[in-house]
């Protein structure tokens, strides 16, 4: 376990660009210090986990890292720590991992060169073995289910690393493309959040998930039910309306800003919906 934690330990000044970076940044570099985290107490739940994730011994100690990250409240830690692990087990699905998907990992993640070795070691113990990653992505996708856009920035990068191998017209490998179906799914994230990590677009300042909360109905809604929804919404929130009941300024400036944010989510959801 020595490895690991030294891993964790030493690998301070990882960085990347934007929020993912923030959060990894800071979960290398404070995340099990002198090896804590991964040598989670023997017995009980720690056991437990370690039994579901064997029979790789590296296997067993990511995954009780990640469940201790996850019940612990640590979410910097598992969003880092799954980041690593995906990448490097849909590298691994189709073929060997190769240069251009290593550069690919690296380039998006931005890895300062003195903390390449930790970062690697974590990448080939997490390469390894690849029929576990549903696992993982279903811990990211639990944890981070009110934040969205975080989980699509990593579909995201694991589109980009599934590419770097490839000619720009071609299709991906089916064991890539399986992958990143399961962990979609395994996220929770929409219709839309696939697109745009497919085509690699970038993300909308919304999410499809915090769009369907601002008009206060399900995912699972038809259609038609969404514009009901959005027309009554409008009605009741819209500033003349509101000034029609003499309402005050004060009110009014209020109903224009929740107007904003109901017709923001209404784009969100005719994006993810395609009409």
């Amino acid at each position: 376990m020595a490895i690991w934690g030294k891993m964790f330990g030493t690998v301070a000044g990882f960085a990347v660009g934007g929020r993912m970076g923030a959060l990894l940044g800071a979960a290398l570099g404070h995340a099990a210090d002198r090896g804590t985290l991964l040598e989670a107490p023997t017995g009980g739940w720690s056991d437990r986990w370690a039994a579901r994730a064997a029979p790789d011994a590296n296997g067993a100690a990511a995954f009780v890292a990640a469940k201790v990250a996850a019940v612990t409240g640590r979410k910097d830690q598992l969003y880092a720590l799954c980041t690593i692990i995906l990448a490097a087990k849909l590298a691994k699905c189709d073929a060997p991992v190769n240069r251009r998907e290593i550069d690919a990992f690296k380039s998006r993640l931005r890895i300062p060169p003195e903390n390449a070795t930790e970062v690697g070691r974590l990448f080939d113990m997490a390469r390894k073995r690849t029929d576990d990653y549903e696992r993982f992505a279903r811990e990211l996708g639990q944890t981070f289910r009110s934040d969205h856009l975080m989980l699509e920035e990593l579909l995201g990068t694991l589109f980009f690393i599934a590419r770097a191998d490839l000619r720009t017209d071609e299709p991906l490998h089916p064991a890539e493309l399986k992958f990143l179906k399961n962990v979609h799914k395994a996220f929770g994230l929409g219709a839309g959040a696939w697109d745009r990590a497919e085509g690699g677009r970038s993300r909308p300042a919304m999410a499809e998930n915090d769009a369907y909360a601002v008009l206060g109905v399900s995912i699972t809604a038809s259609n038609d039910e969404l514009r009901a929804t959005w027309r009554t919404l409008v009605r009741k929130h819209h500033p003349d309306a509101l000034a029609a009941r003499n309402a005050s300024p004060a009110e009014i400036e209020n109903a224009a800003a929740t107007i904003a944010r109901i017709n923001a989510a209404w784009d969100v959801i005719k994006r993810d919906r395609k009409f």
